[in-house]
């Protein structure tokens, strides 16, 4: 076996008894104050076990219940591209892949700097930008188009458009059954059939818990059909501490933690072996402004707490990275945007979403997007590390050149010297060469690139009978 000699940067946050005080709060809670489960269908799985159902959806779990399905529920979950069958985006181990988030109002124009309303063209050049970087590794719709026809579902033309501008693996959002069973069909004929989709999924599908404690029928309505169809799920409460949560952190990730875990029960009820994200979207609000906050340290430690809670359960894990509170890409956006990235490739979150966002979730930037790849080119290299090996430490070459030696034009240099990470937005110029091309600031090069993706990326085409097979389910009914 050969030896691993890297040199890594790692953290974890909570240790594996801090992990079992969480979990013990949250079988607690579940057992002693419960949860209310809004849907029929739920409701009829929940009777058929020990759980203890009084006021007519109050549902109180027994721990055993809870452990139960917490062992039904994959390790690892695998995403695949469009019409492949090869890995994309592995959920295990220190895997981290980066994402964008979905449906913003705003879009911030690269071209103009203004804010605007989505339209489907301007998600379209969004979902280019995407699928153009390969330091993302899966698409999130990003924004809502604001010149749909009335009558008509936004969030099947928001998976379509994804469908046929990236071949990347896709996170949805939808409004319920009749969306999934949509989306699940466009995607099912893309990828040869719906056993072919099980086998290799090209789709997760994004449900929210209604904190503190509550799982809506709506939602609940999509996580039965993805169990039923055995494709993976997201089924996320989003605490707000101060607002839906105790004002604490350990608090609201009990709370939070009770949520995820009661959404697993029914997952598995309804499937077992039904693959499911943990994720709890851990915030807290800002008391001066009564908003839900992104770029904060608070919100680092709740993504690196609930990345430990998954590690702990056995879990794939969904994260967050490459957001920021300000309005532009400004500054600040650069800043939380480069510290969110570090913290989720050293915390290892295995979908770390939301790429992109601006004014904490309102508004899209493809700029931004842009600039976030760059950074975790950046940081992946930094976290990768070094490795100390004999070919490393070169004591022979060291000696063979010694005291006063040089080593451009050694062997070993030239082995080893693409190792080192080049930027392709960063500038390493001096000043006399800066002046004479132009003077441009990152802005300005950020600006060029962002552009000449939207006007030049082409993505992997759609056969033409996949095509008309979209077309079909998206044509609306009588």
């Amino acid at each position: 076996m050969t030896q691993d000699t890297a040199v890594r940067p790692r953290f974890s946050l909570m240790s594996r008894e801090q992990c079992e005080a969480i979990h013990l709060a949250s079988l607690e809670l579940l057992r002693r104050t419960g949860v209310r489960v809004l849907h029929p269908e739920a409701l009829r799985l929940l009777r058929q076990t020990d759980a203890v159902i009084t006021d007519g959806t109050l549902v109180r779990l027994p721990p055993a219940l809870v452990e139960w399905a917490l062992k039904q529920a994959p390790s690892r979950i695998v995403l695949s591209r469009r019409g492949a069958t090869q890995p994309a985006a592995r959920l295990e181990g220190a895997e981290v892949n980066f994402g964008t988030g979905s449906d913003c109002n705003n879009y911030l124009n690269p071209r103009t700097g203004r804010h605007e309303l989505f339209t489907t063209q301007t998600v379209t050049d969004c979902i280019r930008v995407v699928d153009a970087l390969p330091e993302i590794g899966f698409c999130m719709s990003m924004g809502v188009p604001s010149d749909l026809p009335e009558g008509v579902s936004v969030f099947q033309h928001q998976f379509a458009l994804m469908l046929r501008h990236t071949a990347k693996p896709v996170v949805f959002i939808s409004a319920g059954r009749a969306d999934c069973e949509a989306i699940v069909g466009m995607a099912a004929a893309a990828a040869g059939g719906l056993d072919q989709l099980r086998l290799n999924p090209t789709l997760l599908g994004y449900s929210q818990v209604t904190t503190p404690l509550i799982h809506p029928e709506e939602s609940l309505a999509k996580l039965l059909y993805m169990a039923e169809m055995g494709l993976p799920m997201v089924h996320m409460p989003s605490p707000m501490m101060g607002g839906t949560a105790p004002m604490s952190m350990a608090a609201a990730m009990a709370l939070g933690n009770a949520e995820v875990l009661s959404g697993i029960v029914i997952g598995q009820l309804k499937r077992a072996g039904t693959p499911m994200v943990y994720s709890t979207g851990l915030h807290h609000i800002d008391m001066r402004t009564t908003i839900s906050v992104y770029g904060a340290p608070e919100f680092e430690l709740a993504r690196a707490a609930v990345t430990d809670m998954a590690r702990y359960y056995g879990l794939p894990n969904w994260g967050y990275a490459g957001y920021s509170d300000s309005c532009v890409m400004d500054e600040q956006a650069a800043s939380d945007a480069t510290s969110s990235v570090l913290v989720a490739l050293l915390t290892g979150q295995h979908l770390a979403h939301d790429v992109g966002y601006l004014e904490a979730g309102l508004t899209t930037s493809p700029e931004m997007i842009v600039f976030t790849a760059e950074m975790i080119a950046r940081m992946r290299y930094f976290q990768q590390g070094f490795n100390v090996d004999a070919d490393s430490l070169a004591l022979e070459l060291m000696h063979q050149q010694g005291p006063g030696g040089q080593y451009l034009s050694t062997d070993h240099t030239l082995k080893h010297f693409r190792d080192m990470w080049n930027p392709v937005l960063f500038s390493r110029q001096r000043l006399p060469t800066w002046k004479a091309r132009g003077e441009k600031r990152l802005s300005d090069r950020l600006r060029e690139k962002t552009l000449a993706i939207i006007e030049s990326h082409q993505p992997a085409p759609l056969p033409d009978s996949v095509q008309a097979e979209i077309d079909y389910i998206l044509k609306p009914k009588p």
